[in-house]
């Protein structure tokens, strides 16, 4: 039993992973030398990555015992991997920071004793905002000034005290984590973000100073569907987590299908005929594309489908969306025969039908057609 028990790491540094295998061996030689005299293990949590990020990794922990590898299949998004991750592990603390070695490893012991130290303590933030720390060149001036207006978008309307909520780099208790874990959106990539709003201000937090460095290799995975997805989980937050950032991701999606259809109608009356009913359908239809397509990208570019599977998905969602309108008129017809005022009536039914159809989405799309 007591050898078993020593053999329980101190720290677990979980390190969610797509297309990042040339990064693998150059941050385990770098926590290696971090952490030498700690007890710490690392766990890469890779999203299936096609180049061969989770091979290069078990590579590795044959070597290192050290070094293991949650493969992740059928599912993507860093919030999802960062709370699978830390879930694994035995540790008192986990740590959670990027394979693209931008994240200044040394600072990781400062963070282990601040925790260590202080049983008070819920969770330590690396943070560029603190004493000692500096955007460095890992920051181009675009990425810096999106950095900081989502820090302040975070700040003012998740009521969060800490000077850099957007950090990727953090050490957390595990008994602190566990107490808010049943609440986080396991879509989008700010989870720091999602922690603090959900300890609605029960933590206490420390901060240490890095540097922000280049990235070492790969690309970043910085992109517009990010930028929705945090937004997603301000307004996500803002309802208590009733509502999914899946769901909200739906509903701008299904925003900006109105302005498509709204487009088709008078692309086709333009161009195409003169008869208004064709013109609709036409609109509708284009409306219905565009929406699969711009959902397959962000809403559920976690389980985007692809080849075969995409064109099958296509239909599932337009026969989805048919049934979704035959409902909305149902709904809307039956709240007016109650409650004879158009536009109470039009958005009950605009209402249920979003709602049907991302239930039918959900689960007739994007889980069955892959």
């Amino acid at each position: 039993m007591s050898s078993s028990v020593s053999h329980i790491p101190t720290l677990t540094v979980v390190v969610p992973t797509f297309n990042e295998k040339d990064n693998v061996r150059p941050l385990v030689d770098l926590l290696e030398k971090a952490l030498m005299g700690q007890s710490w293990e690392v766990v890469f949590v890779d999203d299936d990555s096609p180049d061969g990020t989770a091979q290069e990794v078990r590579a590795v922990s044959r070597e290192n015992p050290k070094v293991r590898v949650l493969h992740r299949i059928g599912r993507r998004g860093l919030a999802g991997a960062c709370i699978e991750g830390i879930l694994s592990s035995v540790a008192p603390f986990c740590a959670v920071m990027d394979a693209d070695l931008q994240h200044d490893e040394t600072r990781l012991p400062v963070m282990l004793e601040a925790l260590t130290a202080d049983d008070a303590v819920d969770l330590v933030i690396g943070t560029r905002n603190a004493e000692g720390g500096s955007s460095g060149t890992g920051l181009s001036t675009v990425r810096q000034w999106g950095s900081d207006q989502a820090t302040s978008l975070a700040r003012r309307f998740l009521r969060i005290d800490a000077s850099d909520p957007m950090s990727g780099f953090f050490m957390v208790r595990r008994t602190s984590f566990n107490q808010v874990v049943t609440e986080l959106q396991p879509s989008g990539f700010k989870i720091l973000a999602d922690m603090l709003s959900s300890s609605r201000g029960r933590w206490t937090t420390r901060e240490v100073g890095f540097t922000f460095r280049e990235r070492h290799l790969g690309e970043s995975k910085m992109d517009a569907a990010v930028t929705l997805e945090f937004l997603g989980l301000i307004l996500a937050r803002l309802t208590g987590g009733l509502i999914s950032i899946r769901f909200i991701l739906f509903g701008f999606v299904g925003l900006s299908g109105v302005f498509v259809q709204l487009f088709g109608v008078k692309l086709a009356l333009l161009l195409l005929t003169q008869n208004f009913l064709w013109a609709q359908i036409f609109g509708v239809s284009l409306a219905i594309t565009s929406n699969f397509i711009l959902n397959n990208l962000v809403t559920y570019r976690d389980m985007a489908l692809k080849g075969m599977a995409f064109w099958r998905g296509l239909l599932s969602f337009f026969g989805v969306c048919g049934i979704g309108a035959v409902v909305n008129v149902a709904i809307a017809s039956a709240v007016y025969s109650v409650l004879p005022t158009w536009a109470i009536a039009s958005a009950c039914g605009a209402i249920v039908g979003a709602v049907w159809n991302f239930v039918g989405s959900s689960r007739a799309t994007w889980r069955a057609a892959g």
